[in-house]
């Protein structure tokens, strides 16, 4: 299964790159992206050993190589807790054309629907969303094709509420931002972060890529007029086959640029 924040699910043992380091890219993009923020606790040892089927002590040369780089503390009798915090400056656009270009790109692009599920949403996805751990949701992961290669695989996250015209059928054909539309509630705002990630197996196996190749996650949390959220995405994209360009204004410059 596709991870909805490439989370902990897998490593590549064929690869040459050593266990504890993959789980250690695994955890440090999460940290980087916002996924796992500044104040919240790291899987323990025996949890990770769990997870990725590895021994304690490779599971712990992940934790201490993080902390050792200052992305985590740890602590006796309290966990291993994030202490990276990255200062984020937003970026102001037109909500109402960048839906436009988001719905545009979807139509130039062929879909595949890889998972089509409804679910109860756990932290981190919920907190990105924007609703309480537990709340029902639809899932949908597809596949996004340009000129016969894989681009990207999108991860999406709708209310379930606002579900109701999502099929596997309907995801074929329209954007799923036009789905959400449908439910008659009209975007208000969008909260957008960009990251480099690395491809876990299962994120290379999709994208025909290696293992630990890069990556460029895009997440985009949509809300409505009443900043009720809508619709969380989040966008996976072959850092080979993909780019974003930004048009800056002279008043959105800073002195550190």
């Amino acid at each position: 299964m596709i991870s909805g924040k490439q989370e902990l699910s897998s490593v590549d043992r064929k690869t040459a790159v050593p266990l504890y380091h993959q789980i250690f890219v695994q955890l440090r993009d999460e940290i980087v992206s916002g996924s796992r923020p500044h104040g919240s606790l790291v899987p323990t040892e025996q949890e990770l050993s769990d997870t990725f089927g590895v021994s304690r002590i490779t599971a712990r040369r992940a934790l201490d190589e993080l902390a050792l780089q200052h992305f985590v503390e740890r602590k006796r009798r309290v966990g291993t807790r994030v202490i990276y915090d990255l200062p984020v400056r937003p970026i102001e656009a037109d909500i109402g054309k960048a839906v436009d270009s988001l719905v545009t790109f979807g139509r130039k692009t062929k879909v595949t629907v890889l998972e089509l599920t409804r679910e109860e949403v756990q932290d981190p996805v919920a907190s990105l969303l924007g609703v309480p751990p537990g709340t029902r949701v639809m899932r949908a992961v597809r596949l996004r094709w340009l000129d016969g290669e894989p681009l990207g695989v999108t991860i999406a996250h709708v209310p379930e509420p606002l579900s109701f015209m999502i099929t596997e059928k309907s995801l074929r054909r329209t954007p799923i931002l036009n789905l959400v539309q449908q439910s008659g509630r009209e975007f208000g705002g969008a909260a957008q972060t960009i990251a480099a990630v690395s491809a876990d197996p299962a994120m290379a196996a999709a994208l025909k890529i290696d293992s630990m190749a890069p990556l460029l996650r895009i997440t985009r949390a949509f809300r409505d007029k009443g900043g009720e959220p809508m619709l969380l995405t989040q966008a996976y994209y072959r850092a080979d086959r993909y780019q974003m360009r930004f048009d800056l204004q002279s008043h959105t410059l800073h002195a550190e640029i």
